[in-house]
Parts: structure tokens; C-alpha cells; sequence
């Protein structure tokens, strides 16, 4: 490769810049522990966990983000009981009946990721109603996380790229990092630049590994119900004051015309 030639993986630091994040995901942990602290049924904390899903919605909103990604729903939460994932079926179920018309006539588009072969259909036809309901809004796009693992996304994108190269669709020699962002979940979505996780933990729990590349990383000890819209103000406000270097130094990131912190 010619040492000029910009390296094909590398990201685009102008898709990234700005004080307040273009894209935010957030890993929603501490429901059960909240419920728990309180002496209440674990069902109470997810019922109070989509409340602060409402707040935090409303804020991003204000602020502009133009994506938010929460991690509502993981492959590996089937292994939790029977009765919770129930309930958080249940949950979801209700919240595409009720919250769809809010975020439609707030201009917010929905958008589903993760397997969706293993919900009932009724569940399959509620995500896919949703989506088309919204599809022509530009206020912001909500991705919603469900059955979702990020190396399944990141295995289904090289199956997909295997079967092109297979049929003669594809070159394998032009397989590349930009290739296989074509191919996974968040294909299309400006790229990640913030990730928050509550609840104390400090790892990113299979959730967006490929996106979370070059993402800012934010850990809270808050609770999810207990994270709301002024939690989420100290969290950008802290992202705000990073210097996002993407490989170059310092000095080159505030050189005149890389001023603005990206």
C-alpha cells in the first residue's frame, strides 16, 4: 500500500465531529437491582425502566442527537426465567401499542435490530407496522435492540458477504472494513460516537462491537429508572469535553482548522 493511501478502515473523522453526539447507544442494566433495593417485584423495575426510556427519548430529542440505540432485549437475556422474559415480551408488546403514535407524531422513526426469527409473529408484524408507520419521519431515529448480539450481527454481515462472493456478486479482494459496515445492523445510521452503560458495569455485554470501534465510552453507577434527563446532560456534557484524537496527536487536533473537538 502507498504509504499516501489512507487506510480503507479508517474513520471518517468529519462523520464524527461536534460537541454533542450524532449517534448514542445506551446499555439500559440495573432494572432488577433498582426493583430489589426497593423490596419490589423485578416486573416493577422494568416497568419504571420504560418510563426513563421516555425521558431520556425527549432530551435526546432536545439536544438533537439524530440517533439513539438502546439495547432493550440481548440474545443471551432468553436464559434469564421464564416469567421475566415473559414479562418483558409482554412490555414490549404494549409499548409498540402505545408509544408508536407518540413517537410518530413527534417526527421520531422507529427501527428494529437483531434476530427476529425467534419472536412470535404477531411481535414480527408489530416491528415491521412500526417501521413503515414511521419510515418517513427525520426527527431522529429510535433503533431498538431486540435478540440482539453483536457478534451474531457481526456474523450474519460476513454471511452475507460470503454469499455475494459465492454467487459472483462480489470480488472477495474488495472486501473491506467499509464492506462489511454495509452489511451489519446499523448499515446506513451515522456512525457510533457515544455508548452508555448504567448500573455500575464496565463492559459492552456483546452490544454494538463492530459500531463501538471508536465511540466514547461512559459508565455510570446509576440505575437505569434512576437514569434521567440530567443524567444524561452529565454524561454529553463529559463527552463534550474529550478530545476525539482518531489516531492523529494532539497538536493536530488543535491545529486552526481541526479547532472543533470531534
Amino acid at each position: 500500500m502507498d504509504d499516501k493511501t489512507p487506510d480503507s478502515s479508517a474513520p471518517d473523522i468529519d462523520s464524527h465531529r461536534g460537541a454533542v453526539p450524532r449517534h448514542l447507544a445506551i446499555i439500559m442494566d440495573g432494572n432488577n437491582r433498582w426493583a430489589r433495593h426497593r423490596g419490589l417485584p423485578g416486573a416493577d423495575g422494568h416497568r419504571a425502566g420504560e418510563r426513563t426510556v421516555q425521558k431520556v427519548i425527549r432530551r435526546a430529542a432536545r439536544h438533537g442527537i439524530e440517533v439513539v440505540t438502546l439495547f432493550a432485549f440481548s440474545s443471551e437475556n432468553w436464559r434469564r426465567p421464564e416469567d421475566e422474559v415473559n414479562h418483558l415480551m409482554g412490555l414490549f408488546v404494549n409499548a409498540l401499542g402505545e408509544r408508536v403514535d407518540e413517537l410518530h407524531g413527534n417526527g421520531v422513526r422507529l427501527r428494529f435490530i437483531g434476530d427476529r426469527d425467534a419472536f412470535v409473529e404477531p411481535l414480527r408484524l408489530g416491528m415491521a407496522e412500526a417501521e413503515a408507520r414511521t419510515a418517513g419521519n427525520d426527527r431522529m431515529t429510535l433503533v431498538v435492540a431486540v435478540n440482539y448480539g453483536g457478534q451474531w450481527d457481526l456474523a450474519q454481515a460476513a454471511a452475507s458477504l460470503a454469499r455475494d462472493a459465492r454467487d459472483g456478486r462480489l470480488d472477495p479482494a474488495d472486501i473491506d472494513a467499509a464492506a462489511l459496515d454495509a452489511r451489519v445492523s446499523t448499515a446506513g445510521l451515522p456512525p457510533l460516537d457515544l455508548l452508555i452503560r448504567t448500573g455500575g458495569e464496565r463492559r459492552l455485554s456483546n452490544f454494538l462491537l463492530w459500531q463501538a470501534a471508536y465511540a466514547e465510552l461512559y459508565f455510570t453507577p446509576a440505575l437505569w429508572p434512576d437514569f434521567d434527563g440530567d443524567a444524561l446532560d452529565a454524561a454529553l456534557e463529559d463527552y463534550a469535553g474529550r478530545q476525539r484524537r482518531f489516531g492523529r496527536s494532539g497538536d493536530q487536533v488543535n491545529e486552526p482548522d481541526g479547532e472543533q473537538q470531534c
